[in-house]
């Protein structure tokens, strides 16, 4: 299964966070949140770290 992050894939610098609203953050702290997952339980690892960011 391939994780669907729209929103994510549309991010190429910071001055692209600037051009998104409230809800547009939401979803792309969302798809982040999912992406961090998804990485750990293939890689193995320890999500602390990628989630104090």
């Amino acid at each position: 299964m391939t994780l669907s992050t729209p929103l994510l894939d549309t991010i190429a610098t910071p001055s692209d966070l600037r051009l998104l609203s409230e809800a547009q953050l939401r979803q792309l702290a969302d798809e982040l949140r999912a992406e961090t997952i998804d990485a750990v339980s293939v890689t193995g690892g320890h999500l602390g770290a990628g989630l104090g960011v």
